[in-house]
């Protein structure tokens, strides 16, 4: 498994998509909100907390496709599939690479960017603790579009629209953990409900994306 993860990490660096586009993206989203918005910094803070959420989610889901797609075409997933690796454990260690190369970043690049939407001071924190507990579902949900989807001609259109959906909740939670915190009010109950989701899905969907790989590899 930690061969697997940090054959993967490597991949991942050396193609520079997972840590570039995706941080070159969320700056983007952040740089052009302000010019649209105009100058009105007492609007800016009221939407930085979703703004910033917006943009690490659309940021994760660019690299969601590169999850399997490499593995695919070179035939190393047909030999990660014999291996004495259990199947669920792979898609495991698939999404934590993921994570660490997209979600990672992100989680440490967005406290820094929420400078330039004038976000209040005590969202930083709760902005950081939202997305670090949230991007990892949202890595693990990309896995299972990514495992739908593996073999299929352009099939990123396909995953994101099967992928989207299911990322609303998570983003609905995340960015009120953030705007709450940004606002000085109780965050308990939305910061409860997307660590349920977080290790709700990281027990239940990487199953589901072994059986899913299984079938797609027959």
């Amino acid at each position: 498994m930690i061969a697997l993860l940090t054959r993967d990490l490597r991949l991942a660096v050396r193609a520079g998509g997972g840590f570039g586009l995706g941080l070159a993206f969320f700056l983007i989203v952040t740089v052009l909100v302000p010019f649209a918005v105009g100058p009105q910094t007492d609007l800016l803070t009221q939407i930085a907390p979703g703004v910033l959420w917006i943009g690490a989610l659309l940021a994760c889901l660019l690299s969601l496709d590169r999850i399997f797609a490499l593995d695919w075409e070179d035939g190393s997933l047909d030999l990660l599939a014999t291996a004495p690796l259990p199947m669920e454990g792979i898609v495991t260690v698939k999404a934590l690479a993921h994570w660490i190369t997209t979600g990672l970043p992100l989680v440490l690049a967005a406290p820094l960017l929420g400078v330039l939407l004038n976000l209040a001071g005590p969202g930083y924190l709760w902005l950081f603790v939202s997305l670090a507990l949230g991007t990892p579902a949202l890595s693990v949900i990309g896995t299972f579009g990514a495992a739908l989807t593996v073999g299929l001609k352009r099939g990123g259109l396909l995953m994101s629209l099967l992928v989207l959906p299911l990322y609303v909740p998570t983003l609905i939670f995340g960015a009120e953990v953030a705007r709450r915190g940004a606002e000085g009010l109780a965050v308990q109950t939305p910061l409860l409900m997307l660590a349920g989701i977080s290790f709700g899905v990281a027990a239940l969907l990487p199953f589901a994306s072994a059986a899913v790989l299984r079938i797609n590899l027959r």
